[in-house]
Order: C-alpha cells, then structure tokens, then sequence
C-alpha cells in the first residue's frame, strides 16, 4: 500500500490539533510508581465512534460507553488500569461516577465521556481513588500522550503509540492513538483498549465506517493467547479542528483518510503482537491465493493462534506440519496439496512445503532464520487472488508464569 502521502510525527493522542493527554498514578494499583489513571480531552466536542468486545461477559465500562457513543458525539477519554470493572454488582455505577468525575472538573458532559478499565477481572472497583485524584489529573493535562500510553499498561513491557500527518483539500491533518495489551488478545469486532484521536472533520455516520471496516483487517488479525477480552474497546474520536472539507461521503478523501487511519492502526496491532506476554519474537503469518479475503483472514488467524505453532517459532523449529494442521482446521475450504510454505526474517528466507509436501531443506539456515525476534510465515494457497495477514508471538515458559500469578 502506497503510504508515501504520510509521514509520522511525534505526540501520540496529542499529536492531532486540540487534544490534551495526562496520565498519573492514584492508588488502584499497589504500586506507587506505576501510573494507573488516564484522560485524553478534546477542546471541542468531537465526531466518534468505537468497536468492542463480542465476549458475552462484558465489563460495565463497555456498555456505559457504547451507551455514551450511541450518538456519535465524545470529548474525554477516562481511563483506570489495575482493575477491570467486570462482573461486579455496581459496575455501570462505577463507570457512569467515573464519566461524572470528567464532568465535575471539565463541564463535559457526562454523556460525551467514553470510560474504560483494564485489570482483574472479579474485583469491586471503589471510585475512592479515582475521585481523589481526579483533581490532580486534571491539572496534569497537556502533551502527555506518553503518560496516558503508560498509565493504561497492565503486563505490557512498553507503551505503544503513533502518529501521523498527512493532507486533505490543502489542509494539514493528523491522527494519532495509544494501545495497551498483551495478553486475552483474541478480537472479534473489536481490540484490547486502543484510543484514537483525530482532527480530521469527518461525520460521525463516516467515522464509524472507517474504524468498523479497519479493525477486519488490524486489530482483528492479531492474537497472543486466544483468549478475548471482556473489556475490548476500540474508540476514536475526531474534533474537525484541522479545517478540511468535512468528510461526509465515500470519496477521495475518505479513501486517503482510511488509509492513514490504517497505517497506525497496522503498526500498533504489530506492537501488541510483539510485546505478547512473555513473547521473544513477532510472528507475522502472510497468507496469498486465497478464494476470498474472509477465507485467507481465518487461514492466518488459525495459524497466528496455534500453540503448536507458536510453541515451535519459540524454539526456532521449522515444523512447518503444525502449520498446514492450522490450515486444515481452519474451517475453510482449501485444497492440501496446493499449499507452499516459507519462512522468512531478517536473516533470510528458507521454503518448507511445496505442492503440501515437505521439501529438503537447511536445518541450520532454518534455525538461524527463525531465532530472529521478527519472524514471518508466508502461505500461498494456490486457490485464488485474496491475500491476509495476521500478527501473533510466540509462547514461551514466561507465558505460563505470569498468567499462573497474574493476580499478584
């Protein structure tokens, strides 16, 4: 994809005209020195839109703020970590206090506050802490993208973010997003927690296209464990303050808007991808001549998901026949004997399969391609034109030991 219209610059959520970010830690977590509590506001009210989590058991802050967005308007983003906020009694209480925190320090309506949580699962949330400190973060806000980005952290090693700028009708735009999430990453419709801003003027009804079609082919695409969040949330939200012709239709701009929108969405789904609890490399699966694009995403998802695939990408085994058994379990129709296997990363490229029949090859260049941190599976199934990828990692003894003490 031609991405040369764009470039990528510094700050984040607050890279794009008119957003403030702060970042602080007010108690929910037990340790001091790891930010917990998070806010991204808007100068003006904002188009949005939001995906989240199809899991049947929901936290309470994904339905407030499903509630909040149903009409397409959002200025405040208030995030906790720590806690998740699901399965308890006074859940949507708590959310809805924590939307009317945003409201008693900003004016904001409550209404437009999209709320979200992150954490255990199990555990009564106190808005105590939160109500303590609101005041304090609050007074924090500025270009504190990269504070926002850590306060949001759970297991994640690193924070993750991006920005870019690019032109519409002469005028300069931006988007810019921060994500979290390591592990319960499996999406279906939505992500881990990723926020988006944007000062692009685009209609609510466009946005809501934009990010609903994105995710398909993003933050659906990846997996580390299987497993799917009761929390996903996905949001953008879009102020209009960059002075573009609005976006109110499918046209030129539009196109080059989704575009951009997917340059960052692409980059964070591999940093999730990458930082996979006790991950040491990147997988990213490429799968080609598929019948259509929903067969070749399920085939590279399938494969992204195994546990015996990703068992042997951290051993750096060429076991390319846990691959084809991910493809044949896939649920789509693909013929076995058309399928070619290769993987590939820095340190070269080595074909495995051929025809769905194993063919000779270096044992030791195989083991040196696959001991990169970045490792590729490229599948051609031989069938049609659609192609997909998919982002995973690996699974590694650390895997087992911070999900056996998660709660600690």
């Amino acid at each position: 994809m031609d991405m040369e219209f764009l470039h990528e610059v510094e700050g984040g959520v607050c890279a794009p005209k008119g957003f403030k970010a702060a970042g602080i830690h007010c108690g929910i977590r037990k340790n001091k020195d790891k930010k917990d509590f998070a806010l991204i506001v808007s100068e003006v009210p904002c188009a949005a839109a939001g995906v989240y989590t199809q899991n049947l058991v929901k936290g309470a802050p994904v339905v407030v703020t499903r509630r909040n967005l149903a009409d397409g308007r959002a200025q405040a983003v208030i995030v906790n970590s720590g806690n998740a906020n699901t399965c308890n009694s006074d859940g949507e209480e708590v959310a809805k206090q924590m939307c009317g925190l945003v409201t008693g320090v900003s004016g904001i309506p409550a209404r437009d506050v999209i709320v979200a949580s992150t954490g255990v699962i199990g555990l009564p949330l106190g808005i105590a802490p939160m109500a303590g400190a609101i005041d304090s973060l609050y007074s924090s806000l500025g270009d504190n993208s990269a504070d926002a980005a850590e306060a949001i952290m759970t297991t994640d090693t690193v924070p993750k973010s991006v920005a870019v700028e690019f032109e519409l009708g002469g005028k300069t735009c931006r988007i810019g997003a921060i994500a979290k999430g390591v592990g319960m990453i499996c999406p279906n419709m939505a992500t881990t927690l990723i926020f988006i801003t944007s000062d692009v003027d685009i209609s609510s009804v466009m946005l809501q296209k934009a990010l609903s079609a994105d995710v398909k082919s993003s933050f659906n695409m990846v997996s580390i464990d299987g497993d799917q969040s009761t929390n996903d949330t996905c949001c953008i939200m879009s102020n209009g303050l960059a002075g573009n012709k609005p976006v109110t239709d499918l046209g030129a701009d539009y196109k080059k808007f989704c575009r951009a929108l997917g340059y960052c969405t692409v980059k964070l789904s591999r940093m999730i991808a990458k930082d996979g609890e006790g991950a040491t490399k990147l997988i990213e699966c490429r799968v080609k001549g598929a019948r259509s694009v929903k067969s070749a995403r399920n085939v590279a998802k399938s494969v992204i998901k195994s546990s015996l695939v990703k068992a042997a990408m951290f051993g750096a085994d060429a076991n390319w026949g846990r691959v084809l058994c991910a493809i044949g379990y896939s649920g789509e129709l693909v013929d076995p004997y058309r399928i070619d296997v290769c993987f590939g990363s820095a340190a070269g490229e080595i074909c495995v399969c051929r025809d769905g029949r194993g063919v000779e090859f270096d044992e030791d260049k195989a083991k040196k391609v696959l001991s990169e941190d970045e490792v590729t599976i490229d599948v051609d199934l031989g069938s049609g034109r659609y192609g997909a990828t998919a982002w995973g990692c690996d699974l590694t003894y650390d895997y087992v030991r911070i999900n056996g003490d998660y709660r600690n």
